[in-house]
């Protein structure tokens, strides 16, 4: 059964992968025996991410990569796959985006800014690296981060939640077309964890006090290594049947 979880032999693209979720899914990907491509949005400051997934036996192949930057996107991908012999797994991890406020008051700007960081870059990234799974014929597994914030409305974060309404939709989409590809394309959306780009809010009493009520179930903030193990459950056989799903890992916030 314990081969079922394990990637022994394969290799993985993770996005944004410096610090947070995206480290945390790094990681965990390389324990689970992947080695791991790192897109990182500058490589002289991985954060010692390389040093502690070359610390689990496996590779670590940092690149610069601003998800944003397609050009550069696209250069990042191309390395990876010379460096690894080629990407099973990839993980759409690079999103956010600081625009908030009430709905009359955004910016064509800020729109834009969400779109391109959440949406677009999830889209054009999977697309190539989907093209080069389809070419190598041996199947292949995307995960792309959605959020609870796709099921429930969030006031004064309209865009962030249009966006990953976005990603857990298109995530269905790619999942139809490429699953005769043996692609599977599954998302996971989590609550508020524990990361340093949710420390500023979660250092804020009452915001903090009405996040853990809101968690319905749990009431508890949630950890990195939460929302890591279900993205390697979802790369590894023991998911080949699941597709085109978004897996909420919310303490039972949408459950109310």
């Amino acid at each position: 059964m314990a081969d079922e979880f394990s990637l022994v032999g394969k290799t993985a693209l993770v996005t944004g992968a410096a610090r947070g979720l995206g480290r945390a899914i790094a990681v965990a990907l390389a324990k689970a025996g992947a080695d791991v491509a790192l897109g990182l949005r500058d490589t002289k400051a991985d954060d010692g991410v390389v040093a502690e997934i070359e610390a689990t036996g496996r590779k670590a192949v940092p690149l610069q990569m601003d998800a944003r930057n397609l050009t550069q996107a696209y250069g990042a991908i191309d390395e990876a796959i010379a460096k690894l012999g080629g990407i099973d797994i990839l993980v759409n991890n690079v999103g956010g985006g600081e625009a908030q406020g009430p709905v009359e008051d955004f910016t064509e700007a800020e729109f834009d800014d969400m779109v391109a960081v959440n949406v677009k870059s999830a889209f054009f990234i999977s697309q190539r690296v989907g093209k080069h799974m389809i070419a190598r014929k041996t199947g292949g597994r995307i995960v792309n981060m959605s959020s609870q914030a796709a099921f429930i409305a969030l006031p004064t974060e309209a865009i962030y939640c249009a966006c990953k309404a976005a990603v857990s939709h298109m995530t269905k989409c790619f999942a139809v077309e490429w699953g005769k590809h043996e692609i599977t394309v599954n998302a996971v959306a989590p609550t508020f964890i524990r990361t340093p780009g949710t420390e500023p809010a979660l250092n804020d009493p009452a915001f903090r006090a009405e996040v853990i009520e809101r968690i319905a179930a749990l009431h508890r903030i949630g950890e990195p290594r939460e929302v890591s193990g279900a993205v390697v459950f979802l790369a590894s056989p023991a998911a080949s049947l699941i597709t085109g799903q978004t897996l909420i890992i919310d303490g039972g916030w949408t459950a109310r």
